[in-house]
């Protein structure tokens, strides 16, 4: 039946409640009379309560509360003394009333509450706690998340900084440490940047950030959807593109690395994709003698990194032996000339 708008006559329907829709307020339905509770019983609920101790101090978070935070935290005295020392972004500094005033720390913790940074004077039971009484020695800090570069400033950056570069990508790397490690060391080596795929790895987490030990200050990180993607990209940019294999590939003492390089590692167990490899202008091994199969990625990467880095200083060195002839043969010819 039509109302006079044309639209159903709700009037002819039931009203069927859902029964999947909670109520907005929960508790049974109050009565329309308020109820009167008599003098004596609300002296008496009053007087069940506890007094209040003012002097009380704050109670503490619980350790669900505190777990939340401990993907963004770096604890330890060098990681955050890096951070610090770095002007690294800092939410929140958790740390014991004798580590604040030690000289290392002073100075450095002011200059961070200016920023502001938020200091807090704690105990080691709230430390432990925190951390799930991990080796945090007295202080914890809680970091902002990393900025990832994008994968055409990195490009930009590296060609800028030397004339041959060297990148590093990481093709599903799940282990924090290891990729902490693999930072750490390709900066300290004079490596200009790493890729990371967005998905099924590791990023720059907290764990990461403490293994680097305030690598990541100086060594920038570009995040990418697609490495296969990325990897093409970097070829366009001049980039030979050499992917880490450990039963294919060439030799690692065979391998002349004499251009602008793309290094890529894979994952701890699994190692390159196939589709990575594809990507690859040459696959490198690295010989093994003794009777264990294969290194950790991060070792390998270490090696791999010292034979790139020891074949540029040799070029390097020839080229200065080379000029210098060239200088030495110029002045000769030029007093014979004479």
């Amino acid at each position: 039946m039509l109302n006079k708008l044309g639209h159903p006559d709700m009037a002819d329907k039931k009203y069927i409640p859902n029964p999947e829709r909670k109520p907005r307020f929960s508790g049974s339905k109050s009565s329309s009379k308020p109820k009167i509770h008599q003098k004596s019983e609300r002296l008496h609920a009053h007087k069940s309560q506890p007094p209040l101790d003012r002097t009380q101090a704050e109670p503490q978070p619980s350790e669900e509360q505190e777990s939340d935070r401990t993907d963004d935290l770096i604890y330890g005295r060098h990681p955050v003394l890096s951070a610090l020392a770095q002007e690294h972004s800092i939410n929140k500094i958790w740390i014991t009333p004798q580590l604040r005033y030690d000289p290392r720390f002073h100075t450095l913790l002011i200059e961070a509450k200016a920023n502001g940074t938020v200091i807090d004077e704690v105990d080691y039971r709230r430390l432990d706690q925190m951390t799930g009484k991990s080796n945090h020695q007295g202080v914890v800090a809680q970091v902002a998340p990393y900025k990832y570069w994008e994968l055409d400033d990195l490009i930009t950056q590296a060609r800028s900084a030397v004339e041959k570069p060297v990148l590093l990508a990481s093709d599903g790397i799940m282990d924090p440490h290891n990729l902490g490690a693999i930072v750490r060391t390709a900066e300290a080596i004079g490596a200009q940047g790493l890729v990371i795929p967005q998905r099924r790895a590791v990023g720059i987490t907290s764990t990461v950030m403490k293994v680097a030990a305030g690598a990541l200050a100086s060594f920038p990180v570009a995040r990418v959807v697609n490495l296969s993607r990325a990897l093409e990209q970097l070829k366009e940019a001049g980039f030979w593109i050499y992917g880490a294999a450990a039963e294919a590939g060439d030799s690692l003492s065979s391998v002349q690395f004499t251009e602008a390089t793309v290094l890529v590692v894979g994952s701890e167990g699994e190692g390159l994709n196939l589709l990575t490899q594809r990507c690859c202008d040459q696959l490198v091994s690295i010989p093994l003698q003794g009777k264990t199969p294969s290194l950790n990625v991060s070792v390998a990467t270490g090696m791999i990194l010292y034979e790139i880095y020891r074949q540029r200083s040799q070029q390097q060195l020839h080229l200065k032996i080379k000029t210098a002839d060239n200088i030495e043969k110029i002045k000769t010819r030029e007093y014979k000339e004479i």
